[in-house]
């Protein structure tokens, strides 16, 4: 199960290192919901030690991505369909704002944003298209001017990008999520405030219907105890 993790170089701080190369498992699918892990698999598989290995996964047991397993280890959370209904809600809320802020200003994101997303697309790795997406819709929050909608969306991020993950990972996904990426980059450097804000909330919707169609068959989400909701961010 953790043969794809990446060796890591040893250095005084490898925390943030052993979470993100953690998150970007869980997010690629490479760790799918109900795997088992240790810390002493983790720590030999990345050549680290199990004291930033313990630190990254309560990170990511606060994050609410993973759970304590009966027994040793911990086990990968499952997805909440309901939890991620709501959260792209307000993604797509949070989309067409920014985007119809950026249109009032005629940003042109330019053609490199789309054209590293369409070869994100074609190269297959998840991990990839992930990044050229987050890239994307990054590059919209910034042209907006409100750094509250970027900084809104940091709040569930590490969600956004396991939900991603999920949706990239079915082949019929990825070319036709850069055709609405491009549609929306056209309004917006057009200045037409309400076709970007509404292709941006119809991207949104349109995403958050496909994942929770097939989420059951993509995820293999197990059943979780009741009263929990994992994916969700504790507070």
């Amino acid at each position: 199960m953790l043969t794809k993790l990446t060796k890591i170089q040893a250095r005084p701080d490898l925390v943030d290192e052993v979470y993100q190369n953690l998150l970007d498992a869980i997010s690629a699918g490479t760790l799918p919901p109900g795997a088992r892990i240790t810390q002493e698999e983790i720590a030999e598989q990345m050549n680290v030690s199990r004291s930033p290995v313990l630190q990254a996964l309560r990170l990511l047991k606060k994050d609410g991505l993973i759970q304590d397993a009966p027994g040793r280890g911990v086990l990968i959370a499952g997805m909440d369909p309901q939890w991620i209904g709501n959260l792209y809600q307000v993604r797509g809320a949070l989309d067409a704002l920014a985007a119809r802020l950026a249109a009032a200003q005629k940003i042109d994101l330019g053609p490199g944003i789309i054209a590293a997303g369409r070869r994100a697309a074609r190269s297959g790795d998840v991990k990839t298209m992930i990044d050229a997406d987050i890239a994307f819709h990054t590059a919209i929050y910034r042209a907006s001017g409100n750094p509250l909608i970027f900084e809104t969306t940091q709040l569930h991020w590490v969600h956004l990008r396991r939900v991603m993950g999920a949706a990239l990972q079915s082949a019929g996904q990825r070319e036709s999520i850069w055709d609405e990426h491009e549609g929306i980059a056209r309004a917006i450097a057009a200045g037409q405030v309400e076709l970007a804000g509404q292709l941006s909330e119809q991207h949104a919707e349109f995403a958050r219907r496909n994942l929770l169609e097939r989420l059951g068959e993509v995820l293999n989400a197990p059943q979780v105890a009741s009263g929990s909701r994992p994916g969700a961010r504790p507070r």
